[in-house]
């Protein structure tokens, strides 16, 4: 390892508590460091963040992070404080501040404080703040979302477009990362073009989340009632549920509400505080389900989100990953269920048809892909992989038993030569038709557009009649992912032949086909549960007491309780059982400050439930030399660190106080520390223990029938025996 290698990995252990980088994390912190443009693509979850707070927290002077949200900013600067001793290192710079609060920021990035400034865009375009930022050191400009720039992103913002020509006011040579979680080609084009980082250094991540396990159910009458089931199924987890209308939101959470589970709603029409009040329930674990449009959850990086419930079918495969991607961001169990029904898609039609043609096209083309989905009877994880052009090994592959096809399959069925008479009319009609034209012409229908073609007239017209619509279909969708035909979504879903198909044209070999499901008002029983994942045998008493814990502390100090430590650091503490700081600094995810700042009252805790139930702990967390060795020394030793009353620590052990006092003599004499100042401040004011402290400093001895002489029965015997535990374990250990 390089030096500066060494630096990266102690910087990210010291700041984030991790040992090791996540996916290309290592690789984008280098480029940043090293000054280049980047560009990240990165799924919801793959650690986009901590691409730019790391190097921001390395450098000189001020990164500033551009975000749509102020939800989203505020999370993160929580976030950093936490791992950071210094309240300034991040700031949001918006219109939400007081004249005051501006002035802080200000000066906190002057003294060279603030190491990440979070901004809106349009709050770059104000002079007052331009002028400012030009006379101060900026490391690097990160656009996070950077999707908001494309026409093509699931979430255009126009302000955002404007961002290169406010980046070059600043400064020319500031290096310029974008970061998106959306990556069709598309899409980055735009971003690249648009934010003039031709030069980038392109990082893209696979989008597969292994631990996310997908699943459709067909739309029934009592969806309200599955609903309930599931969350029941899945009570004191947190979950999202996705609804398309407020109205809707606002029914589904009371009905829940009624069924006795804790749940919100949120929209957009609810005004900021009420909407604030409902997000921080979430985080804080006061209620366990929100209820929401999707509105919510761009910013809400909560890690421990179980299950992701979409009521009504998302616009595009994008949005869907980028909702269900809200589940499971720890690397724990994740949940993503889907009702569908294909009412709910001539719904989206409807509200599409005021839009402009162009816009129309598009938005149908991208919700026929989200048809696709629901209906396929393959690997829902390779279909969604293979729509951000990655390729998947549905065997063998991460996570390649997580879905309900694929747990549940469908009987296949020899489809060889219905796939060469596919490809034969895509290459017939010269690959000018779409899917649904496609397979008109495969069971002889006519349309306009084929009447228009005269591809009626040719003789492969209906070679495919002995078939219905849904069979024709379903080869054309798995075609496409078996790479014999593509689309291009900018030709509105055109279907051509590949070379892979003109090659199996020639030389047809098997080809094996699962029937789509087809989705009508009857139940589907085969509901499936995603397998429970777990790593270790964690104490689940102790981990659920940890989770009280932490929710108390959040209260407490006023922070969501995942800021504190996240569930895989809970996990590992209730494998390994930490009694000490050091050894907290061990466990996942827990890094020096946050060790300091948060881990006195966890360490506390565990070092009492250990002695209390006779644990024996994992032989590298044992705990380092107290100096003694006996069980009691030891209880001692904990007890006082835990300021217990002296008088209870010897009555539960059964002694005297004045054995106690031999005990911890013995104990601070044999070098180690025991600290009793909080005992010594209650029996002993300022000016005697000041009197006391002197007097051991100067005294020859340490002999105590020395000291009541000296102080001729101003103290007794115990004050002082207690006094000298004190001074000898100050000063001398």
């Amino acid at each position: 390892m390089s030096l500066s290698e060494i630096d990266l990995h102690s910087s990210l252990k010291k700041y984030f508590g991790f040992s090791k980088f996540k996916g290309l994390q290592e690789g984008v912190v280098k480029s940043i460091l090293e000054g280049k443009n980047c560009f990240v693509v990165m799924p919801t979850g793959g650690g986009k963040s901590l691409c730019y707070q790391l190097p921001a927290l390395m450098q000189d002077g001020t990164a500033i992070i551009v975000s749509p949200l102020i939800a989203l900013m505020k999370n993160q600067v929580d976030a950093i404080r936490g791992v950071s001793a210094e309240v300034g290192i991040a700031h949001v710079l918006n219109s939400s501040l007081t004249k005051t609060e501006i002035k802080q920021v200000k000066s906190d990035i002057t003294n060279g404080i603030t190491k990440l400034l979070y901004v809106a865009p349009e709050s770059l375009t104000k002079d007052e703040y331009v002028e400012f930022l030009q006379s101060v050191k900026i490391s690097f400009v990160a656009v996070d979302e950077a999707h908001c720039i494309s026409e093509w992103g699931h979430d255009f913002r126009p302000e955002y477009r404007n961002l290169k020509n406010i980046i070059s006011r600043l400064d020319d040579s500031i290096p310029v990362i974008g970061l998106t979680a959306t990556a069709t080609p598309k899409v980055q084009e735009d971003i690249i073009k648009n934010l003039g980082i031709g030069d980038a250094v392109l990082f893209k991540a696979s989008f597969n989340r292994p631990n996310l396990f997908y699943e459709v159910r067909p739309k029934t009458q009592n969806i309200e009632a599955d609903i309930i089931r599931f969350v029941k199924q899945n009570s004191g987890k947190s979950g999202i549920i996705y609804c398309l209308s407020r109205k809707k939101v606002e029914e589904l959470a009371q009905v829940l509400q009624v069924n006795g589970v804790s749940a919100v709603p949120y929209h957009a029409g609810f005004d900021t505080k009420t909407r604030s009040k409902y997000q921080d329930m979430f985080l804080m674990e006061d209620v366990d389900v929100v209820v929401a449009t999707i509105a919510f959850g761009m910013g809400i990086d909560k890690p421990d989100v179980r299950f992701v419930i979409h009521h009504d079918i998302p616009k595009s495969i994008e949005s869907y990953y980028q909702e269900t991607g809200r589940a499971g961001r720890d690397g724990g169990e994740g949940h993503c269920l889907a009702f569908y029904s294909y009412k709910d898609i001539e719904k989206l039609e409807k509200f599409m048809s005021g839009k402009p043609v162009a816009e129309q096209e598009i938005g149908n083309a991208l919700l026929q892909e989200m048809v696709a989905y629901a209906e396929t009877s393959m690997s829902r994880r390779k279909f969604i992989l293979h729509y951000f052009g990655e390729s998947f090994d549905e065997v063998n592959g991460d996570g390649a038993l997580m879905d309900d096809n694929t747990k549940n399959p469908k009987e296949k069925q020899e489809a060889k030569d219905d796939l060469v008479k596919l490809i034969q009319v895509v290459k017939g009609t010269m690959e000018k038709f779409k899917s649904k034209e496609i397979v008109k012409v495969l069971t002889g229908k006519v349309n306009a557009i084929i009447a228009s073609h005269k591809t009626d007239d040719k003789p492969f017209f209906g070679i495919g009649k002995d078939k219905d619509k849904e069979h024709w279909m379903a080869l054309v969708r798995q075609a496409l992912v078996a790479g014999y035909l593509k689309k291009e979504i900018e030709q509105y879903g055109i279907i051509h032949v590949t070379d892979k198909g003109l090659e199996y044209l020639k030389k047809p070999v098997s080809f094996m086909m699962t029937k789509d499901h087809v989705y009508s008002q009857e139940i589907d029983d085969a509901i499936v549960s995603a397998a429970k994942t777990s790593g270790g045998v964690a104490d689940e008493n102790l981990l659920k007491i940890l989770k009280d814990l932490r929710k108390k502390e959040g209260q407490k100090l006023g922070i969501p309780p995942f800021v504190i430590f996240q569930d895989p650091s809970l996990q590992d503490m209730a494998l390994k059982y930490p009694i000490s700081l050091d050894e907290l600094v061990n466990i996942h995810g827990v890094g020096e400050g946050k060790a300091k700042k948060y881990g006195k009252p966890f360490v506390d805790f565990i070092k009492k439930y250990v002695e209390d139930n006779e644990i024996m702990r994992p032989d590298d967390l044992i705990v380092k030399s107290t100096g003694a060795n006996s069980a009691l020394k030891l209880y001692i030793i904990q007890n006082v660190d835990r300021k217990l009353p002296l008088d209870d620590i010897a009555s539960a052990k059964g002694l005297e106080i004045g054995e106690l006092i031999k005990e911890m003599e013995q104990i601070v004499y044999s070098g180690t520390k025991l600290n009793i100042s909080y005992w010594i401040d209650d029996i002993l004011d300022e000016d005697q223990q000041e009197e006391l402290n002197d007097y051991f400093l100067e005294a020859e001895s340490d002999g105590i029938e020395e000291a009541i002489k000296e102080f001729d029965g101003d103290y007794d015997d115990e004050e002082l025996r207690l006094f000298r535990i004190k001074f000898i374990s100050e000063v001398a250990n």
